[in-house]
């Protein structure tokens, strides 16, 4: 959902600082535009993608905008790779690869076989997948799926799978990723979900009227598109580098890349055609080591070394490289050059933040002084309109020091509120920290603005004068950004403090991935939905004996949800014994199901006291998919 933001235009600072980007980087270098635009075959004549329902999950032409001069609410840098990134239709990489571009956030691509194509990552939405095969075929004709390929564990690289394939299908058409990427792709979307998807809806402006004002563009693509999420799971585990695999006559070489852009994750080389798919380890930006919604820190330094191994690997039989992401690059000499720069980017943070923290610099201390090499700095490529220098040195710091710097005035600090309530009162009350707010507001100081003003809201979130002028500075801040997804997080905070929470657009915890789950991590995800301190004189054991398995059983005692497979002694003793098959269980632990009422079908048999289960689940807590964040 959409709506009116009550934004206001640019302050002059903001104008000002805008307009000087335009003189401090090449915008007469017009290559990027010149790749972005090669081998355009054509588009989609359907301006909008809907789902069966009709409501619009991807909009091809809401960035027509951006074919404008950029305006002083927007970082002319942001505006240039929004501009690029937007470009949708067919594009032909080399003879026999296709890409289908600004049909989501991601690409899908599409390698011609001897019968069919073998299609790689297709998108988030079901939807999107299916209008960009369609566009493919309007232009290529109707040859089927021969293979599917998820070069990584992130739910813009298959969630639209269903798109392409079918369950039908999947006997005859393999379904390959690498090794882990079951486990990555559901634990990241289940057990973390909710925030995560909370915070995603902020990353990426989803709920943002698109416009000069609003969202313009989240720096790796445009924008998540909101429709259908699935998942088959693969049928063929890439496991080593150098394994290779021959799918409809289609030769690929593998390089495995885990703990990079993602835990599991590959490269693929096509040596037939030269060229070199990159995933999402370098695209036309620097990535994030930690992303704002949230997920476990990447390591630069591996991710600096598997750059620098795909050159050695495959750099001399390479003349394009391409990602899931973005445009590719053409020319051998061309395409080393831009793996070597992205390498140089992640390996300079790496060692740099590290330097500076051996000698006793904070994160914020790092963040604020860092500067990157100025011929990185010259290559559109490495601008921070995803990640950023800024918040990735934070997560260099936090992967090897964690969240603590060291100063023991931050070991035990307030919590929010209670902090507020005393900055405030230490301040001369809510009327003078605005006083003198609005005059920072005026001076361009607009950091300070948010950081102080932070604190009469959260000590006092009806205050209307500060939650006003927190909005004001926070869209300041959100129009001179040059990463995209800042730009989003300060625009959607505005937002929320006029409007109040917008909700989360995408969800991702979709059938096909609960049934992914393991049965181990359908318990631990269970046991995190456990309100502790309400299940602290509980004690419940539950033991399911399962249909050709071992049995399981779950105790719930001192507020912790425990699970024990097979019988001994850290097994305990159970008020119930449930016997049914795996899919009965399934159903009973998602709340699709009760014990009595399978018992009553004949399809479970329960031994004890069946009542326990539904005081065990009882003890179960919803998470809140809309919780406040820029108010208490």
């Amino acid at each position: 959902m959409t709506r009116k933001t009550g934004s206001k235009p640019a302050q002059q600072r903001i104008a000002e600082d805008n307009s000087a980007v335009l003189r401090r980087f090449p915008f007469d270098d017009t290559r990027d535009l010149d790749d972005a635009r090669r081998g355009f075959v054509g588009t989609s004549g359907r301006q909008v993608i809907r789902d069966a329902a009709g409501r619009t999950v991807w909009d091809l032409e809401a960035y027509g905008f951006l074919a404008g001069d950029c305006p002083g609410t927007a970082n002319p840098s942001l505006w240039r790779q929004s501009r690029l990134s937007a470009d949708h239709g067919l594009f032909e990489v080399v003879e026999g690869i296709y890409q289908i571009r600004g049909f989501d956030l991601s690409n899908m691509t599409v390698v011609e076989g001897e019968r069919g194509v073998l299609v790689i990552d297709p998108l988030i939405s079901a939807e999107t997948a299916a209008a960009a095969l369609a566009l493919y075929r309007g232009h290529r004709g109707d040859r089927p799926v021969t293979g599917v390929l998820y070069t990584h564990s992130h739910v813009d690289h298959f969630g639209g799978v269903r798109g392409v394939v079918t369950d039908a299908d999947v006997g005859g058409v393999p379904v390959i990723a690498p090794r882990g990427f079951l486990e990555h792709a559901v634990s990241e979307n289940v057990h973390a979900g909710t925030a995560m998807a909370r915070r995603a809806a902020y990353m990426y402006g989803a709920a943002l009227p698109k416009g000069e004002r609003g969202q313009i563009g989240a720096g790796l693509g445009q924008t998540t598109s909101t429709g259908t999420v699935g998942l088959i799971p693969p049928t063929l585990d890439i496991t080593r580098t150098g394994q290779t695999e021959t799918v409809d006559g289609i030769r690929m070489v593998f390089q495995m890349t885990p703990g990079t852009e993602a835990p599991a994750e590959l490269n693929i080389h096509f040596p037939d055609h030269f060229a070199l798919c990159m995933a999402e380890n370098a695209t036309h930006n620097l990535h994030n080591l930690l992303t704002l919604r949230g997920a476990q820190v990447r390591d630069p330094r591996e991710w600096a070394r598997y750059l620098t191994e795909a050159v050695g690997l495959f750099g001399d039989s390479t003349d394009v490289a391409f990602a899931s992401h973005h445009w590719p690059v053409w020319g051998r000499e061309r395409a080393i050059g831009f793996l070597t720069e992205q390498r140089d980017v992640y390996a300079y943070l790496h060692d740099q933040t590290l330097r500076l923290l051996n000698r006793g610099h904070t994160p914020l201390e790092i963040a604020e002084t860092m500067e990157m090499p100025p011929a990185l700095e010259r290559a559109w490529h490495t601008h921070g309109y995803y990640g950023s220098v800024s918040h990735n040195t934070k997560a260099v710091y936090q992967r090897y020091m964690g969240w603590f710097d060291g100063n023991p005035a931050h070991l035990w600090e307030h919590p929010p509120v209670e902090s507020a309530r005393r900055y405030v009162e230490f301040m001369g009350g809510a009327d003078e920290v605005l006083r003198r707010a609005h005059e920072s507001f005026a001076a361009g100081d607009f950091r300070w603005v948010v950081q102080v003003v932070n604190h009469v809201v959260f000590a006092d979130p009806d205050n209307a004068g500060a939650r006003d002028l927190q909005a004001d500075a926070l869209e300041q801040l959100g129009y001179g950004s040059e990463n995209g997804t800042w730009r989003n997080f300060y625009l959607t905070g505005a937002l929320e403090l006029r409007h109040g929470p917008v909700g989360t657009p995408t969800a991702t915890a979709s059938p096909d991935l609960m049934r992914a789950l393991t049965l181990d991590q359908l318990f631990d995800a269970l046991a995190i939905r456990v309100d502790g301190p309400r299940s602290w004189d509980a004690d419940i054991c539950v033991r399911w004996n399962v249909k050709d398995r071992e049995p399981v059983t779950v105790r719930l005692r001192n507020g912790v949800l425990t699970h024990v497979t097979g019988i001994g002694p850290a097994a305990c003793e159970p008020d119930v014994e449930v016997t049914l098959d795996e899919d009965a269980l399934r159903a009973v632990l998602l709340g699709e199901a009760s014990v009595p009422g399978l018992v009553e079908q004949g399809r479970a048999k329960a031994d004890g006291d069946p009542t326990k289960v539904d005081e065990l689940l009882g003890h179960l807590g919803e998470p809140d998919p809309g919780f406040a964040i820029v108010t208490p």
